[in-house]
C-alpha cells in the first residue's frame, strides 16, 4: 500500500462479508481494500496511505479493539469504523473513547456504513492536513539558532525590544535584527501569528 488515493480498508474473517462490502463500497465510488485478519492487515498497512479502516470486531486471534490498539502504539492514526454482530454498548464506548468514528450493528445498513465512510475519509483528510502543517511549522522552529529562540520566547510573551535587550545582555538594534529574522523564519508578519504557531507546536512560553 502506498500513498495516494484514499482506500477503505476492510477487516473481516468471513470472506462473504469482505466481497460484499467491497461490492457496495465501489458501488458508491470508494476504492476498498480487503484483509482476512488483523494481522494480515497489519504487515501491509502503510500509515502513509490515507483512507479509514472498516473493521469487525469479533476475530479469532487480534479482535478489532487489539487493532485498534496496535494501531494507536505504532501513531496510525487512521480512522475506524467498527461493525460487530451483536450490540455491546461496553464495548462500544471503549472504541469510542479510544478514537473510532462509529460503531455498527451487523446487517450493517448501506447509507449508514457509506455515510460513517464518508465522515471518516473526510476526517482522515483534515487530520493528514493538520499534521503537515504543524511538520511545515516545526522545520521553520529548527531553522532558528538559539538566540532567535529566546527572542522569539520573549517576543511571544509580549517582552518589548528595550526589555528582551536588557535580558539577554545585547542591544536593542541587535534585538530587532533578531527579531526580524525569526519573523522571517516563521513565515509570520505579526507577533499575534507568531504566538499561535508557538502554540501549535506545543512550545511552552518563556519564564
Amino acid at each position: 500500500m502506498t500513498a495516494g488515493t484514499p482506500r477503505v480498508f476492510v477487516v473481516d474473517d468471513e470472506e462473504p462479508v469482505r466481497r460484499a462490502l467491497a461490492r457496495l463500497l465501489r458501488s458508491a465510488g470508494f476504492e476498498p481494500a480487503g484483509f482476512g485478519s488483523p494481522t494480515e492487515f497489519l504487515a501491509a498497512f502503510d500509515p502513509a496511505t490515507p483512507g479509514c479502516l472498516v473493521l469487525d470486531v469479533a476475530m479469532p486471534g487480534l479482535n478489532g479493539l487489539e487493532l485498534q490498539q496496535a494501531l494507536a502504539a505504532r501513531g496510525a492514526d487512521i480512522p475506524i469504523i467498527f461493525l460487530t454482530g451483536r450490540a455491546d454498548i461496553p464495548m462500544s464506548v471503549s472504541a469510542m473513547k479510544k478514537g473510532a468514528v462509529d460503531f455498527l450493528t451487523k446487517p450493517v445498513n448501506d447509507e449508514n456504513l457509506l455515510a460513517a465512510v464518508r465522515h471518516a475519509l473526510e476526517q482522515d483528510h483534515v487530520g493528514r492536513q493538520a499534521r503537515a502543517e504543524l511538520a511545515i511549522i516545526r522545520q521553520r522552529w529548527a531553522t532558528l539558532t538559539p538566540r532567535e529562540r529566546e527572542v522569539l520566547a520573549q517576543v511571544v510573551n509580549g517582552r518589548l525590544n528595550k526589555q528582551i535587550a536588557a535580558d539577554l545582555g545585547t542591544v536593542e538594534k541587535t534585538i530587532k535584527v533578531h527579531r526580524a529574522r525569526v519573523m522571517e523564519k516563521m513565515a509570520v508578519r505579526s507577533v499575534a501569528a507568531l504566538v499561535k504557531l508557538t502554540e501549535r507546536i506545543g512550545l511552552p512560553p518563556a519564564s
